[in-house]
């Protein structure tokens, strides 16, 4: 889409730019990762957190939720698709009010 051809199209890139923004203000933590593994952990833990966010997921109902309900060994494709920020189970699981 190009802003010139279609006006729905935004000028400004604030949007992308404030989606960077948690990641540029981490990097200087990030520097002190124990090890590789320890680094690695940490950027799953924290792109699992953004994608909840990218939905509009609270982060630590999404990460409880994919704990809560982590997968066994046999797991059916059906089943890791539950587990996808995107899909509407976990939007579900992820909304209800804690009691």
């Amino acid at each position: 889409m190009i802003y010139l051809e279609d006006g729905r199209c935004s000028l400004s890139n604030n949007a992308s730019e404030n989606s960077l923004r948690p990641v540029t203000l981490g990097r200087k933590n990030w520097l002190f990762s124990d090890s590789q593994d320890g680094a690695n952990a940490s950027m799953i833990v924290y792109t699992m957190a953004e994608m909840a966010k990218a939905h509009w997921l609270h982060p630590y109902n999404y990460l409880k939720y994919l704990l809560d309900s982590r997968p066994g060994t046999d797991t059916s494709d059906a089943e890791f698709k539950d587990l996808a920020p995107w899909s509407e189970k976990a939007r579900i699981e992820c909304n209800k009010k804690s009691e």
